[in-house]
This record gives structure tokens, sequence and C-alpha cells, in this order.
């Protein structure tokens, strides 16, 4: 393997690596180079497979796989809500502000608006970075092909694929077998499994209704179990309602606990239903208060609201399209769909198909494939990303309290294992979700990426940092 070296910034250009190209790099490219006119600035985004604006949320061609929140509110930018669903307009693809776009169709946006701000100050790098080394002046970004310097780093590398199936009974991962599908995402294998087959979707959250969607789509004679813990669906999105509500909070900024804030939301869902409101607005009134109310939480509260409420409010805090849970409704309705609770508990391997069994009172049965879609892995020690297992073993980053990914401030910058925040190593989107809770929607990683690239901005500025 040839490595080559570029210092890149040495008496030119002061560089920031931006390492994942996914909508949380994006974004934070859209940021650096709108928020600086500094002709020396150069952002560099690292993404593996050198296309842009994809990442693991809106990477599917499958035009069936509808964003779960209206195109209204899904703009790049905050100051212009409305810049998705005139794209969205001016492209011949929707005029409904209350519409749900294709996944597919939200990465070509962002690719164009990114195109937009785009000048000579932006490069796009194909290649897997496998390394980021702290230097006097900066950081070394190592890919398997090349090194470069870089003045500041942006961590957006967003969520790992998920963690491995585990057969209860035995406490042993799913072997690699053709029945086995490890990533949902691979869209291929899903497509190529028989017309009949019989699958289990290990999983019952957005992504395994989307998985859901092609296997029943492409496949009317196929039969899906959707099996997990609590067999609970995502709640879906009704009819726009005009009725907002502003949700009543704990007073206060003290501590809270856990059961008191979920005790409070069912207390104002309650209030709302007595005026005709309905729980959803109750639930959106709340979004502005999650954040304070997330740091309010002190870390025992925090596990007790993972391990007793989350669920519940996930279910209805990302929820279907219309359209989607209607398809969901006909597949069950037909027959062909089926949602359990339950843990997969027994798996042998008979080659091309496999023999399950589950805690949800059934009998062992065979079927054509098993798919993981149990949720991206979050504990980072258990990451088999090369980048974030080199950061680790040096110390470079440590996992937050919960396991939920990086340990940051609450501004995103990198705490590392001494519990020191790193000088320009940032982190933007998923991986902030122990720091943050809210870190994976777009509302959300847009302001991310604003505040980061405004510190970013004033660090890399004429004159702060040595070339």
């Amino acid at each position: 393997m040839t490595v080559t070296e570029d210092r890149g910034q040495v008496g030119e250009r002061t560089r920031v690596a931006v390492i994942g190209g996914g909508a949380s790099g994006v974004l934070t490219a859209i940021n650096l180079l709108v928020r600086s006119d500094d002709p020396s600035l150069e952002v560099v985004i690292h993404e593996a497979s050198g296309i842009v604006g994809r990442g693991i949320a809106y990477g599917t061609n499958d035009q069936r796989h509808l964003l779960n929140v209206r195109a209204r509110h899904m703009s790049a930018f905050p100051d212009s809500p409305s810049d998705l669903l005139d794209w969205a307009m001016r492209t011949g693809r929707s005029d409904d502000p209350q519409g749900f776009l294709p996944r597919a169709d939200y990465a070509i946006y962002l690719q164009d608006r990114l195109a937009d701000v785009a000048d000579d100050r932006l490069r796009v790098q194909a290649g897997r970075v496998i390394d980021v080394v702290a230097t006097p002046d900066g950081f070394e970004v190592v890919t398997e092909r090349s090194r470069s310097h870089a003045s500041s780093v942006v961590l957006c590398h967003g969520n790992q694929p998920p963690r491995p199936l585990v057969a209860a009974a035995t406490g042993e991962e799913l072997p690699e077998a053709a029945w086995h599908v490890a990533n949902p995402w691979q869209l291929a294998r899903l497509r190529a499994l028989p017309a009949d087959a019989s699958v289990v979707v290990v999983g019952t959250g957005l992504t395994a209704v989307d998985t859901v969607i092609t296997l029943l789509e492409d496949g009317p004679g196929r039969e899906v179990t959707m099996l997990s813990r609590n067999g609970l669906l995502p709640k879906p999105h009704v009819g726009q309602a005009h009725t907002a509500w502003v949700t009543r909070v704990p007073e206060g900024d003290g501590p809270v606990t856990a059961d008191e804030v979920a005790a409070v939301v069912r207390e104002e869902c309650a209030a709302a239903a007595e005026r005709g409101v309905g729980w959803r607005a109750v639930v959106d009134g709340l979004r502005p208060a999650t954040q304070d109310l997330w740091r309010r939480l002190p870390h025992d509260e925090r596990v007790r609201f993972l391990e007793v409420h989350a669920r519940e409010w996930e279910i209805r805090r990302h929820r279907m399209a219309p359209d989607v849970a209607l398809r969901l409704q006909r597949y069950r309705y037909e027959g062909r769909l089926h949602v359990r609770a339950g843990r997969l508990d027994t798996v042998e391997d008979l080659g091309a198909r496999c023999r399950i069994g589950t805690t949800a009172d059934l009998p062992s049965y065979d079927v054509d494939a098993v798919v993981n879609c149990t949720g991206p892995l979050s504990d980072v020690h258990q990451s088999s990303d090369p980048l974030i297992r080199s950061l680790l073993a040096r110390g470079t980053v440590r996992p937050d309290r919960l396991a939920l990914g990086i340990d940051t401030t609450e501004a995103g910058q990198v705490v590392d294992a001494a519990g020191h925040p790193v000088p320009g190593l940032h982190v933007v989107g998923p991986p902030r979700k122990g720091t943050l809770w809210e870190s994976t929607a777009i509302p959300e990683i847009r302001a991310q990426a604003a505040q980061v690239a405004a510190a970013v901005a004033e660090r890399t500025s004429r004159g702060s940092v040595v070339n």
C-alpha cells in the first residue's frame, strides 16, 4: 500500500477536515463555507464512498422509503424554513408542505445545497479515514492511502452499523450465513430473497419499517415477522393539526427525575385531550425544551429514562409517514406481516435457511432470512470502525457515561480519556446523543453544525492557528 503525505496547510491554506459526508458532514461543510470569507480556508470532506449527502439515513435507493418528518420542517437552514419545499417544487418533486419526501431525494437536496455554496475552498476526498493523530499545530488525518494535515477536525461519522444479533439462549452471535442479513441497508440482499420468502426482522423501529416495505412490496408472496422486546411500532403522523400546544415542563432549572418528566407529559396529554388536542401536539410542543430537560436529569435519572421511558418516547417522537403506516396496516390485514413482542432465543443454521425459536410463546420454525434492524451500535468500545478504535486506544476520545456515543462538551468539543476537552476536535450528529439526547434529527443536527462551524471558523481565522 502506497501512502502519500500532504501537508496542505503550510503557508497557504488552513485546512478543516470533516470526517464523514452524510447529512452531518454536509451541513457542517456548508456552515463553514458560508460563515467564513477567509480565502485561506480549505474544507475537506473525507467520505469513504466519495459521494456526499447520503450516509446511512439517506443512502437508500428505494423511493418508497420516506422521510419521517414533513417537508416544511426539513430545511437545511433554520432561518429559511421553506428551503427544502422551494427546492422540491423547483425540481418537480412536490409542492406539499405537509408531505413526506423520499429519503433518496433528501440526499440530492443536500448535494445541491452544498454545490450552491461550494467554491475552490471545498474538496471531497474519497477513502476511509482510519486515524486522526494530534500534532503540535493541529492533526494528522490518516486514510488507507494518504496522510494530510488539518488545523481542526470535525467528526461527522454518523451512526454505527447495527450491534450484532445474539441468540438469547446461548449468548452467541449469529454466524455469517446466507440467511443472516447483518446490515438492513444491504438492499440487494433483501431483493435477492425468494419471492415467497419467510423473513424475521429483529427490531420494530423506523429502519425495520423501511426493511419491511422493501421486502413485502417487492415480493407479494413473502411473509415477515417483526420481533422486538416490546413489539411497539412507531406511531403514525396524522393530518396536520392547526392547534399548537405549549407543553408545560417542571419549573425551575434544578434537577428533575425521569418519572417526574413522564408524569408531566401524561398530565399535559390529558389536559390537551380535554380541549380536543391530540398527544402529538404535546410531544411536538416539548421539543424546544427537550435538551434542557435532558441536562436537568442527573446521571442515574438518565439511566432510569433509558430503561423505563425511552421506547415510549421514541415511538411518539419519531413517527411514521401516514402512507407508510397505511402500508403496514394493509400488510397486517393481509396476514403477510406479524408484529411480536419477544426476543430471538435460539437459531439453528440449516445452510440456506435457519430454524429460529423466540420468547414469544411460538413454536420454532424455519425461515429464509433473519434481518438485523436492532438499531445502530452506540457503545464505541464495541465498534469495528478503525478510526474509532484508534482514537479510543490513544485516549483521544472516550465514550459518554451512558455509552450512547462519544463524550463531548455541550458545545460539541471532544472530551479525552483524561476528561479534558481536545482543542480543535469536534463532533456533530448522532455520536453526541449521550450529551444532548436529541442528536439524530435534521433540526438538531443543523443547529449543531452551525454551532461547531462558528467555533472552528473562529479558531482557524487568520493568525489564530500556527501554520
